[in-house]
């Protein structure tokens, strides 16, 4: 793309994630323009991010109200408004609708959301030759890029493992009961409580049913140097990385896992044992609510930072196998501390500023190759972990031989 033509870019989504993306995209030489799409619902609203915006100084954000239901109505939109990136920080049924505007709109599309979700656009985004940028947060996200540099170390890998996640800093978690905090959208995040797990055993698949991943045969601690002790718990889907990372039957293990304090997992084993993250509705006084719905709106008012607090996010990846005929394994860590000056927590960081990176990366044509991408293969790796450094994000990495 030319560097010189002034550039123009759309946030979709005004929360905090999406408040790190144009924190980094005023920041930038490349970005002339950027355009803070949101609903919006009434005019206080609106009126209260052109607030945020005139108090942040950003000087090229312009906030406008966008219903991004309709997926022809919004490639008019993106046309109209002259945008050369959709960078989208929605749910993912709104981000499936968004993607297929910018399609249509012939402007590349990154987010946070998964690969699997977007990959019914893949061949469309080939065909258009228009770039999808998926999987740009921290897990998925910079895990996935730290674990391209861990493999590229090693001749064959046996094993994988990529831990993450987002809790209250040291010194800020012992006034919370369970000793977390809310950095995102709590009913996603007890979404994902709920959630199957597969990794990969003893070279074979595993399965564990959503309800059982806090027990205690599915928990294990590891060390942060310099932070302590955390507990880590089987997140999501390992499976589908095989595949994305290359491996082949010499893999033996593969797993990923989200970290929190110890004790949360027996906490929250609790809940799912006593049926509250069940999402089926009760009638309560005759209203229909389910437990998990509850949860979700009692719950955060009593697990909010206060302006002075910090959280913490923590990721790291090792990998393992034979390099020069002997058996090493390589770690990357990454740690990120809330900025108080600006008010974005390291969750926000993490993710927000990653989905930037890797759209400034496509403006200047860093990432060229075209379709349904992913940070694995398409991101420059190396150039990648300079800017998310140069962001204030520490990463740390080490080769030990094993026994």
């Amino acid at each position: 793309m030319d560097n010189h033509k002034e550039m123009k870019a759309i946030v979709l989504g005004m929360g905090l994630q999406g408040k790190a993306v144009i924190h980094d995209l005023e920041s930038s030489n490349l970005i002339t323009g950027i355009f803070a799409a949101d609903l919006f619902p009434t005019e206080k609203s609106l009126a209260e991010a052109d607030s945020y915006l005139t108090i942040r100084g950003y000087t090229k954000t312009t906030a406008v109200r966008l219903d991004v239901s309709v997926a022809d109505e919004l490639a008019a939109k993106f046309s109209e408004m002259a945008v050369d990136i959709v960078i989208c920080m929605l749910p993912i049924q709104l981000a499936l609708t968004a993607a297929k505007a910018a399609l249509d709109a012939g402007i590349p599309f990154v987010s946070s959301n998964y690969t699997y979700d977007l990959s019914v656009l893949a061949d469309i985004a080939k065909e258009k030759n228009i770039i999808i940028l998926p999987e740009m947060g921290l897990d998925p996200g910079i895990d996935l890029v730290l674990g391209r540099l861990a493999m590229d170390e090693l001749d064959v890998v046996y094993g994988i493992n990529s831990y993450g996640g987002g809790m209250p800093a040291p010194e800020c978690a012992d006034d919370s009961p369970i000793k977390y905090k809310i950095t995102w959208i709590f009913d996603r995040v007890l979404d994902v409580y709920v959630r199957e797990a597969r990794f990969v055993q003893d070279g074979k698949l595993r399965i564990v049913p959503g309800n059982e991943i806090f027990k205690e045969e599915n928990v294990h601690e590891i060390e942060f140097p310099g932070i302590g002790t955390v507990e880590a718990y089987l997140n999501g889907n390992a499976e589908r990385y095989v595949e994305i990372f290359g491996l082949d039957n010499e893999l033996l293990e593969m797993g990923r896992y989200a970290l929190r304090w110890p004790g949360h997992s027996k906490f929250w084993r609790t809940m799912v044992e006593l049926g509250l993250l069940d999402d089926t509705p009760i009638s309560v006084n005759n209203t229909e609510i389910s437990p998990r719905s509850f949860l979700a709106k009692c719950l955060p008012p009593k697990l909010q930072y206060k302006n002075d607090e910090k959280d913490i996010a923590l990721l790291r990846v090792e990998a393992w196998g034979l390099k020069d005929t002997k058996k090493v394994k390589v770690t990357y860590d990454l740690i990120d501390y809330r900025d108080l000056t600006t008010g974005l927590f390291a969750m926000n960081r993490t993710v927000g500023f990653t989905a930037s990176i890797g759209a400034l990366m496509i403006l200047s044509g860093k990432i060229t190759e075209t379709g349904l991408l992913s940070p694995v293969r398409h991101v420059p790796p190396h150039e990648f972990i300079k800017e998310v450094e140069a962001r204030g994000m520490r990463v740390e990495s080490k080769i030990e031989e094993m026994l």
